[in-house]
């Protein structure tokens, strides 16, 4: 039976639902109890400012700002986990802790907040990821990824917009496209099966195709010596044996 490289779990809802959730509970416990927790989130070169890198995703500074995370969070982790399942924890606990940590080295000198930092991870990550491995799924959902989020490439560079943290995008974007070199997917990559699938075959010393001439033709059939030495050689595991029979043509 062949082995499908992607399989749905309840992981794929689960995942993307609880970590939205605790996003909008950490937002009603600032409501409900008037407590402001944006001293939790990043402040770039200072020690006290580390602790963001763990809290600030999980911060928003209104429910607009939660809303706009909530929806490509859902989206995109669901991706990360159905079609990387292997790396996908590591891809979201890292991405938060390398991003963050990328943002207090080079953000300003203020409160950043906002799980807009691992949106650009998982779209950096999952884009590159895709163009690497050449798997045709992939590639596809790399162009999706385009199609839907391309623009927020625009809101890595300063001064596009006033009130968001470029560094924070930024350090996402290069975490996310790091991981995409860090993390293999070999499994996704099409299998060698046969000689003349291997880049270095070379059909002018394959023994097969010597047996064909230029127009296609079958012509000058092996000896039974080197029938023998043919199958000696197995150039590669089959299920299945074939057998071939030369029968020449009657004189008349």
């Amino acid at each position: 039976m062949k082995q499908k490289p992607f399989i749905f779990s309840t992981s794929v809802i689960a995942w993307p639902l609880f970590f939205v959730l605790a996003l909008w509970i950490v937002f009603w416990i600032e409501v409900r109890f008037k407590i402001d927790l944006s001293e939790f989130g990043v402040f770039p070169r200072t020690w006290s400012g580390l602790k963001g890198v763990i809290f600030s995703p999980f911060l928003h500074g209104d429910l607009n700002h939660l809303y706009n995370n909530s929806i490509p969070l859902l989206f995109l982790i669901a991706l990360l986990r159905y079609f990387y399942r292997e790396v996908s924890l590591q891809v979201l606990v890292f991405g938060i802790l390398i991003s963050g940590l990328g943002t207090w080295l080079i953000g300003r000198e203020s409160y950043h907040i906002g799980a807009s930092g691992l949106i650009y991870v998982l779209v950096s990550f999952i884009f590159f990821k895709g163009i690497q491995t050449r798997y045709y799924r992939l590639v596809a959902l790399s162009l999706m990824i385009v199609m839907l989020y391309g623009g927020m490439i625009w809101y890595i560079f300063p001064d596009v917009e006033k009130g968001i943290s470029w560094e924070g995008h930024l350090a996402g974007f290069i975490t996310g496209f790091l991981f995409s070199l860090l993390y293999k997917a070999e499994k996704y990559k099409k299998p060698i099966r046969y000689e003349w699938e291997k880049p270095d075959f070379n059909p002018e010393n394959d023994p097969f195709m010597k047996r064909f001439d230029a127009n296609g033709n079958f012509v000058n059939p092996p000896k039974p010596e080197e029938i023998s030495e043919m199958e000696s050689s197995k150039p590669f595991e089959s299920s299945q044996n074939v057998f071939y029979e030369f029968i020449p043509k009657k004189e008349d």
